[in-house]
């Protein structure tokens, strides 16, 4: 078994649609990134990338590739689940959590974790999404950022 540890963050800004776990949760705001933004699944690729000892995110899907420019976040997750199961490593579980101030992310909480077992070939209870505000707390608490963590735990096959 393998474990990694994967954390994202981007500034908001208006205009454009703000994506959480494959889930449009703001259709008036946007995460400020190279591809959709979609801090969840960059967390969760991140952790997954570490886990199997390929780096991170910006070493696979570099945002100095114009092949990655707005990519699909999705995309990028099933692009790192067959990195892995390239060194004959697969996800067997995933917690992660989202640090956004608004929306509330509890009516998508469940849609996210399945659109993310889907994507990785993975029973629904193997994935858990939780979401915190920052109490008015910094950037992710002023409304300017969000943040995502998460856990990935791998095993062979």
């Amino acid at each position: 078994m393998r474990v990694g540890i994967g954390r994202d963050l981007h500034r908001l800004a208006k205009g454009g649609r703000l994506l959480v776990g494959g889930v449009e949760v703001d259709p008036e705001r946007r995460a400020v990134a190279h591809s959709d933004g979609d801090a969840l699944l960059h967390a969760i690729i991140d952790a997954m990338l570490g886990a199997a000892g390929l780096g991170d995110i910006g070493d696979q899907f570099p945002d100095t590739d114009p092949q990655y420019q707005g990519a699909d976040s999705q995309a990028l997750l099933k692009s790192a689940a067959a990195l892995l199961a390239g060194k004959g490593l697969r996800v067997a579980q995933i917690d992660a959590t989202v640090l956004l101030e608004r929306p509330k992310l509890g009516p998508f909480k469940q849609v996210m974790c399945e659109n993310i077992a889907a994507d990785l070939g993975l029973p629904v209870e193997s994935v858990n999404v939780k979401a915190k505000t920052a109490e008015g707390l910094g950037d992710v608490g002023r409304g300017e950022a969000i943040a995502a963590e998460a856990i990935v735990v791998l095993k062979q096959g």
